[in-house]
């Protein structure tokens, strides 16, 4: 069977795209909260909306990253799929749970369980659609998954929101869940097929050495990936950053409810949409100038919030916020792939979302605190000072994979030279190759 095996989207469409499907299922999952959670954190449980949020993404942040390691670290032994069915085994429960919770207990018990399915679920599809397309697609691939995924979030949010206004809050918005998990399982047991196979193929063509401390050297000693890593627990904590406190930076300076929801819409729009062209950029310029830009941009947009007054500035910022995002959320899975053996990858994957799903945590806690001592804007201004840090790190650090320079150095002036020597030397080079200058 391991002769048959092809890498490549196109060789493995159907499959690839199914995981693509199983992946907005997985997002959706999330999407079931974002709408009728605090309402019914007030309503229901006399629990004021902001007391409510913290505690959320709290738990579903540590969860999330604790499993994220788990199942990095235990792809190789039980397989891809089997975990990727045990995701949603955990899952089931949830949408039951939020329907009949006597207390918030409850729904901070089905917030446990919704972090292991996303970390078991959603970390599966990512390593099984780069085990699929290979070297050559994987920023691509990164961007239709987290696309599906986060379009799906949305998607949810808003049609569990719709129901909830029209037949109450509860049971009837979480029915949606069912259907999720339903579909999830079943799609996953029946017709999902374990990658184990790719990897061994690409095992036999990657150059990319073992890693000798996967932990260390994924979180900082290995130069791009301990830059890739500490950048996704950034751009994650100034996201959880957003989450809690955008829409309170905006009713203080006068917002109505409505236009709120514009402004923070716009940015987990643009973020989702955009990684259908940033994956596509991240496989033809260098990955370390995509999340350099992309942060740099984040940093801006959160700095000048604290400046602005009008909802043309509100909505400009969100848009280069989500834009930054969208630059660097693909981009970072598809290095960590580039830069890890085929067999290190899945653990390698699942250390760097552990951090980076940590940063949801302390962000929300980090600028909670700041934003009791001191105010909102100071929040906003460290998180952004950190973001600028965080780009920083990535232009001093970091060097361009220069294995496709080679390739065209190879192909125009033969395979031997001293400036392929030079450039081999060089991670940085790969600009001169492309221009053919030495």
């Amino acid at each position: 069977m391991g002769n048959e095996v092809k890498l490549g989207l196109k060789e493995n469409r159907y499959q690839f795209f199914l995981l693509v499907l199983i992946n907005a299922f997985v997002g959706g999952m999330v999407g079931l909260e974002r709408s009728v959670l605090p309402q019914i954190a007030e309503k229901e449980f006399f629990i004021a909306a902001r007391t409510a949020i913290m505690p959320f993404i709290v738990v579903f942040g540590i969860v999330k990253a604790i499993t994220n390691y788990y199942t990095g670290a235990l792809a190789n032994k039980f397989g891809r799929k089997n975990l990727l069915i045990a995701g949603w085994i955990v899952g089931i429960p949830v949408p039951f749970i939020l329907m009949f919770a006597t207390s918030w207990n409850w729904i901070i018990a089905a917030n446990v369980l919704l972090g292991i399915n996303q970390g078991l679920a959603w970390s599966s599809t990512v390593v099984m659609k780069i085990d699929l397309v290979g070297e050559k697609q994987r920023g691509f691939a990164m961007g239709l998954n987290e696309f599906a995924g986060y379009i799906a979030v949305a998607v949810v949010a808003f049609l569990t929101g719709w129901i909830a206004g029209e037949y109450g809050l509860r049971p009837y918005p979480f029915y949606t869940g069912v259907v999720l998990v339903l579909l999830g399982l079943a799609g996953s047991i029946f017709f999902v097929k374990d990658t184990r196979h790719h990897v061994a193929k690409e095992t036999t063509t990657s150059n990319v050495p073992k890693l000798k401390h996967i932990f260390w050297d994924t979180t900082w000693k290995n130069r791009n990936l301990g830059s890739v890593t500490q950048a996704g627990l950034v751009n994650n904590l100034n996201d959880g950053m957003a989450w809690g406190l955008f829409p309170l930076l905006l009713a203080a300076k006068g917002f109505s409810i409505g236009e709120i929801g514009i402004v923070t819409a716009i940015y987990p729009a643009v973020w989702g949409i955009g990684q259908l062209v940033t994956g596509k950029m991240a496989d033809k310029f260098c990955k370390k100038d995509m999340l350099y830009t992309g942060m740099l941009l984040q940093a801006l947009a959160l700095v000048m919030l604290v400046w602005a007054n009008t909802m043309l500035h509100f909505i400009t910022l969100s848009a280069i916020l989500g834009w930054g995002t969208a630059m660097v959320y693909p981009t970072f899975l598809a290095t960590v792939a580039e830069n890890t053996h085929p067999q290190d990858r899945a653990k390698s994957i699942g250390i760097f979302r552990l951090w980076r799903d940590l940063g949801y945590a302390i962000g929300a806690i980090l600028t909670g605190i700041i934003a009791d001592v001191f105010s909102i804007n100071a929040a906003i201004l460290f998180i952004g000072a950190l973001t600028f840090i965080s780009a920083a790190i990535i232009h001093i650090r970091m060097r361009c994979s220069n294995d496709g320079a080679i390739k065209i150095f190879e192909a125009i002036f033969g395979k031997s030279g001293k400036n392929k020597e030079a450039c081999t030397s060089d991670l940085s080079c790969s600009g001169r190759l492309m221009t053919g200058i030495g």
